[in-house]
């Protein structure tokens, strides 16, 4: 499995209809931040602002501590909900329904940090600071959750001073679509 690398610039979603399927995965490749949201054991959801980095595969991928609440709700359910945010004008987010494990491999970890500290930084790390990534990775007890979709739903990116709607502002209906959903034709 290989994880893409960070993308110089998203994904800028349309303003006068709702994404495509592809523009839906698209747009998630081409972030890098998200809510990352799943059920407690007692009260509401829980929700926190995580890096991801996207896999080949399609999975979407995040380092945290093994001991941390996001951890155990995965193991314990393997059901998430990933609000990808958009980082542009007029803003968008896209959700993402995903089955999520939790990954131990110490390579795929340390890959997965990496990719995040490029994602945070805008720049790649060298290869040298990979020895100092591992120990990290051991000293705090890293796992990735790795978080394959199954469906999205979009919102569309809506303002007046970016559209002619200066005089009534007009919205559509979005709804949930397969992830590997292909476009119509």
């Amino acid at each position: 499995m290989a994880l893409l690398p960070h993308a110089a610039s998203p994904y800028t979603a349309p303003t006068d209809r709702d994404m495509l399927p592809s523009e839906r995965r698209r747009f998630v490749q081409t972030h890098r931040t998200c809510v990352f949201g799943y059920d407690r054991l007692k009260d509401g959801p829980a929700m926190s602002i995580v890096y991801y980095v996207p896999d080949e595969d399609g999975s979407l991928c995040v380092a945290t501590m093994a001991d941390r609440a996001k951890a155990k709700a995965v193991a314990r359910s393997g059901k998430v909900s990933l609000c990808v945010l958009d980082e542009t004008w007029p803003f968008t987010y896209l959700q993402v329904y995903c089955d999520a494990v939790v990954e131990r491999d110490p390579e795929l970890v340390c890959d997965v940090m990496m990719g995040v500290a490029w994602r945070m930084s805008g720049q790649e790390l060298p290869a040298s600071a990979r020895a100092g990534v591992h120990a990290m990775r051991e000293k705090e007890g890293r796992v990735v959750l790795k978080c394959r979709p199954y469906a999205t739903f979009a919102t569309p990116p809506r303002h007046l001073a970016s559209n002619d709607q200066k005089e009534r502002l007009t919205h559509w209906l979005s709804g949930s679509v397969p992830w590997s959903a292909d476009d119509p034709t």
